[in-house]
């Protein structure tokens, strides 16, 4: 349908989001730690977990949130958030914390015990914001927060450790002690920051804690030299933790457990050290293994000749309604693009940037197609289904307009068809064991889906695979139960109770958009993809490449 100006209906949405780019000024680590939490009630401490979140068009949207500590009224959380910085905008952030029960770790279910807003430029320029908490307004007894900032240097390496224990002290009168060890940066004024706090391990004098990862940045500003305190406790349920004993350490001397020796240390307690006798230590901590990662960026990726590949899937559902009534999510106006149209032309117009053939594959699912009117739910949208093919954005346009009048709108509302066919795709190139091609599949729909437990299976898979899933709910449906899907509320299980490798899944619905820029929408919903490409190849050992020739290529299995 041709605009009165003669543009198409494709330019109308392209002008209507007003798509921008704006440059990333630095990338800022966030830390979090919380004093004073007034307690749920006098038997018991609070479990704490804090939410960040940042403010986009009125909208309060989550970013990341912490882990949750146990029994603590004063924790500090290991969790780093990382932002990108923009000196031109003003992000506002929030800052909720959550007293999480132990039963659950689910927010819904959890007591709110107070919220801090500020902006990221008034954390930057004091490097340390240090507020009350508020609840309706009021602040909540003495409790405090405090949030650090530290710009991420352009050293992005990684350190890989594992460190085990011997002998450590016994502090507990009818089992064995339950130590975790601390590892704090002594920060040039003298200050701690926490780096990394291990697991528990219960009941055990020669705990093996888990290898972790950290960069090299938060671990010790890239000062090979510089003081590490490092803290094994006892751990206690009622968060009156038993001090076992500390030593101090560098990087330089961590670097010793590179080439497969061991490095130890003896854990001192000094008090013992002062009034007993013949105290030689508190046990031993042993570093197993020192493992320096070249962490690459998803730029390095992208100019190595990864590709993106994109691919549509739009909701053919009855409960759309008449594509012919102007009440229908699917119903064409000459001027006004519908919220489908938004959402694909706002997210593939970034996308389209990283796929150099510019062909996206469109499926539509929900529908009975010609000729026998069969329902499918993996059909190409341009009904060619050796090749399902669009030239560019606009293709993918023309082509859902094209087909709207030969369907019949049906159901149900199945999507794990169409995630297992892109990820037939991901597989194969997941045997190239190089970094080629990295598959998006953005799902448009009007409702909660049909077959849930298939999905969950199908996305637990998939999360082995080079492949990000961004739903996006069309329309004025209760999304609520597709929340469980995005990994951000809690691991996503399979059915089975497999979990989700990696959270690959973003959903969001449109309608907290509508009132902004859909660019928003784009920005928020792909906000992850370069990490989870990062991520899926770092682990896997992938390094980028130049390769002398790149071809992309996709084949879709029938």
């Amino acid at each position: 349908l041709k605009k009165k100006s003669g543009g198409n209906i494709y330019e109308s949405a392209a002008t209507t989001l007003g798509l921008f780019n704006s440059p990333c000024l630095a990338k800022v680590e966030l830390r979090v730690t919380c004093k004073g939490i007034s307690d749920r009630d006098a038997l018991s401490k609070p479990d704490p977990c804090v939410l960040i979140k940042m403010q986009s068009h009125g909208q309060w949207l989550e970013v990341d949130r912490t882990e949750v500590i146990r029994s603590s009224i004063s924790p500090t959380f290991s969790k780093v958030f990382t932002l990108d910085f923009y000196f031109e905008e003003v992000q506002r952030l929030r800052y909720e914390l959550y007293d999480i029960s132990s039963s659950h770790n689910g927010i819904k279910e959890a007591d709110f015990l107070g919220a801090m807003e500020c902006t990221l430029g008034q954390i930057v320029s004091q490097r340390k914001l240090s507020r009350p908490l508020l609840k309706q307004g009021n602040t909540v007894g003495k409790s405090f927060i405090m949030v650090t900032a530290e710009e991420l240097t352009g050293n992005d390496d990684y350190v890989e450790l594992s460190f085990s224990a011997r002998k450590l002290d016994d502090k507990d009168f009818f089992s064995k002690s339950d130590p975790f060890l601390e590892i704090f940066r002594i920060n040039d004024d003298s200050s701690l920051q926490l780096v990394h706090r291990t697991e528990t391990v219960m009941n055990n004098l020669n705990p093996v804690w888990k290898t972790f990862k950290t960069s090299l940045n938060s671990l010790c500003s890239g000062d090979h030299d510089r003081p590490l305190k490092c803290t094994v406790w006892d751990w206690d349920s009622n968060g009156k933790h038993d001090f076992i004993g500390e030593f101090q350490a560098t990087f330089k001397e961590m670097r010793g457990a590179m080439d497969g020796r061991q490095v130890q240390w003896e854990c001192i307690n000094p008090k013992y050290k002062i009034k007993k006798k013949n105290y030689k230590n508190s046990g031993i901590v042993i570093l197993n293994q020192c493992k320096i990662i070249k962490m690459h960026s998803f730029l390095d990726y992208i100019m190595g000749g990864c590709q993106i590949q994109f691919t549509v899937a739009i909701d053919f559902t009855a409960s759309n309604g008449d594509p012919h009534n102007s009440c229908s999510l699917h119903y064409i106006h000459p001027y006004q693009p519908n919220e489908y149209l938004k959402a694909l032309v706002a997210v593939g117009e970034i996308c389209q940037d990283y796929d150099s053939d510019k062909m996206f594959p469109a499926f539509g699912f929900g529908a009975r197609i010609p000729p026998d009117f069969k329902v499918s739910h993996d059909f190409a949208v341009n009904f060619n289904e050796e090749n399902p093919e669009c030239a560019g954005i606009q293709g993918v346009v023309e082509a859902y307009q094209n087909c709207l009048p030969k369907l019949q709108l049906y159901g149900p509302t199945n999507i794990a068809p169409i995630i297992q066919k892109v990820a037939r795709s991901a597989s194969q190139e997941m045997h190239t064991k190089e970094a080629m091609q990295y598959f998006i599949l953005l799902i448009l729909t009007d409702g909660v889906i049909t077959d849930m437990a298939d999905t969950r299976e199908a996305i637990v898979q998939a999360s082995h695979l080079p492949m990000s899933i961004i739903i996006v709910g069309v329309g004025s449906a209760d999304f609520s139960d597709m929340q469980m899907l995005d990994g951000d509320d809690g691991i996503l299980r399979s059915p089975k109770g497999e979990p989700c490798l990696r959270d690959i899944v973003q959903f969001v619905p449109f309608r907290n958009f509508k009132h902004g820029s859909p660019a928003e929408l784009a920005k928020t919903v792909l906000a992850e993809v370069p990490n989870q490409v990062v991520d899926y190849y770092n682990n896997k050992g992938i390094k980028p490449k130049v390769p002398s020739e790149f071809e992309s290529s996709r084949t879709f299995a029938p």
